[in-house]
């Protein structure tokens, strides 16, 4: 196997790695804390995906012989990696989700707030 591509390799787990336990330690976070993480482990995400575009080229440089192998590691990655982004996106939408609902109850409680004060007019 090549070393480049084991280099690569090894990288890439550290990185997957980190970003799994941020994507488990952001999830219960919230407000600034929460989009720094989530800043986080996007620019790792982008790394993580260098990486194997790295080892995508490395692989195709190689023997056939020693290339197949490869590619079944790299297809592993990349559904990791695709993994990870599904983590990011459900903790991201689980934010968006919640803040439109809290402004969904804010613009009602303004409503309601509006209508006792018509009806405290009368």
């Amino acid at each position: 196997m090549s070393e480049v591509f084991e280099g690569y390799e090894r990288q890439y787990c550290e990185i997957s790695a980190a970003l799994s336990h941020k994507l488990t330690s952001t999830a219960p976070l919230s407000g600034e804390q929460k989009n720094q993480k989530v800043s986080e482990i996007k620019i790792g995400l982008d790394d993580a995906e260098s990486l194997i575009r790295k080892m995508d080229l490395e692989a195709r440089s190689l023997q056939p012989s020693v290339k197949a192998g490869l590619l079944v590691k790299l297809r592993e990655y990349k559904s990791d990696l695709n993994n990870l982004k599904g983590g990011l996106k459900r903790i991201t939408t689980v934010n968006s989700n919640q803040a439109a609902r809290e402004e969904l109850l804010e613009s009602g409680m303004a409503d309601t707030l509006a209508l006792i004060n018509v009806v405290e007019c009368f």
